[in-house]
């Protein structure tokens, strides 16, 4: 009973008594401010972490995903500064993260290329043509109409938390409603047997990435609105906090299990995590060591529950041994 309860609801009670600490340490946590700091980094770590979440579903992981945010923002920048439309700038941004999402799912599901080295090198690339194309320069000052998605309001509700908010929604209702949802999750549960049983793997993995991509255009949105700015260099650091926000909210490195309403609570805790920190005057190299260390653990702690690890090895008798 306890063991259910824990499983259930643990992740929410982590995240409870972890903000419960920081207000008793900062006095400043519980500001509206600072709140609002919270919500604003987290919708866009939720946002990553949702593609991210249905990639490792799969079996797979993307490690270009920040990458992919800067290199969509330097699109819709050099776009916009160009004379287009906002639509027009972020419709074609959002088409370059789907594209560079179908070139890491093609590689890793017809060119058998591992998860970790196709999404590796992708991260290179897209970093690498951010910077040719704004030759290292950052792009400011962006259309009002623009920023809104990164600063502005609906009534009290920040407009990045009602995008985060949509996109979990959008997700677990794809995940769970509809035909290719269910096949991600079987994809990650066994792939041999869905391979067998007709389905096309390829293309639900490919499917996988190209979603991850586009969560990734649309976190490029929200960051680019926010800062007014596109940066070659934004997103460094990203693909470790949206690994992080879905593993903690408990979706399984091996792939076929995990939720994406976990993967929100994951995406808070971690912007609990780097908020508090901050404001109790921890540098950055340490926060980078604690976000590092909660992955570990949440991953060692995931095979534990699995039955894969046993800390305590049962020895055997003289006679089996024989």
């Amino acid at each position: 009973m306890l063991r259910k309860v824990a499983e259930k609801f643990g992740i929410g009670i982590v995240l409870v008594v972890l903000s419960l600490f920081m207000a008793i340490q900062s006095p400043t946590f519980l500001t509206s401010t600072n709140l609002f700091n919270i919500f604003l980094q987290a919708s866009i770590t939720t946002v990553i972490a949702t593609g991210m979440t249905i990639v490792i579903l799969t079996g797979g992981i993307d490690l270009s995903v920040g990458s992919i945010v800067a290199l969509v923002a330097v699109t819709m920048g050099t776009l916009m500064r160009s004379g287009s439309g906002v639509f027009v700038s972020i419709l074609i941004g959002l088409i370059v993260g789907v594209l560079a999402g179908f070139v890491n799912g093609f590689i890793v599901s017809k060119g058998k290329v591992p998860a970790f080295i196709s999404t590796l090198g992708m991260m290179s690339v897209a970093r690498g043509l951010a910077l040719v194309v704004t030759n290292g320069q950052t792009i400011h000052m962006f259309p009002k109409n623009f920023r809104v998605f990164g600063t502005g309001y609906i009534g009290r509700v920040p407009v990045p938390a009602i995008i985060a908010v949509s996109t979990i929604i959008i997700a677990h209702f794809f995940l769970t409603r509809t035909r290719f949802g269910r096949y991600i999750y079987a994809v990650g549960g066994n792939r041999e047997a869905v391979h067998l049983s007709g389905i096309n793997v390829a293309k639900v993995e490919t499917l996988a990435y190209m979603i991850s991509g586009l969560l990734c255009g649309v976190a490029s949105v929200i960051l680019v609105g926010r800062l007014n700015s596109a940066q070659p260099i934004a997103g460094y650091g990203y693909e470790m906090n949206a690994i992080a926000a879905s593993v903690i909210g408990g979706t399984s490195m091996s792939g076929g299990e995990g939720s994406v309403f976990y993967t929100l609570i994951g995406a808070l805790i971690i912007g609990v995590l780097q908020n508090g920190l901050t404001l109790l005057n921890v540098t950055s190299y340490v926060q980078q060591i604690v976000i590092g260390s909660v992955i570990v653990v949440a991953v060692f702690a995931d095979q534990l529950r699995r039955g894969n690890v046993s800390i305590i090895r049962s020895k055997k008798s003289p006679a089996k041994a024989a």
